[in-house]
């Protein structure tokens, strides 16, 4: 079982950057894809990016959404259970609660339904 609990969210200006956390329980976090995904009002849940497991290697793989790419990044920090969302550029349409979610499979890395563990969301609000 993992937990996920996001923070960071809040009201920023656009062209302002913002940067997520996701922290996770449990002592295999790094054996976890991670992955942030976003639902605006009145649309479905959509996908933003997603990280790799190592694998035991020291190397990750990292995918977006073409509509975040060269804006935000994705990261993770093993050793302190969390994934981040660096968000630059921000612009209204990014407006949405964001959500962190882990999968054990690999593949698949932007279908929601491929995660088993959901964090409960964190709003971020871009202000023209």
């Amino acid at each position: 079982q993992v937990q996920l609990v996001e923070s960071g969210g809040g009201l920023v200006q656009a062209g302002g950057s913002l940067r997520l956390s996701c922290a996770a329980s449990g002592r295999t976090f790094g054996s976890y894809d991670m992955g942030w995904f976003r639902q605006a009002v009145g649309k479905e849940r959509a996908f933003v990016a997603a990280i790799t497991s190592s694998g035991g290697t020291r190397y990750y793989s990292t995918y977006y959404s073409d509509s975040v790419k060269g804006r935000f990044t994705i990261s993770r920090d093993n050793a302190k259970n969390t994934v981040y969302l660096q968000m630059n550029s921000l612009k209204p349409e990014d407006t949405a609660v964001y959500y962190c979610a882990a999968k054990s499979v690999p593949g698949s890395y932007d279908a929601d339904r491929r995660y088993d563990y959901w964090g409960q969301g964190t709003q971020v609000t871009v202000s023209s």
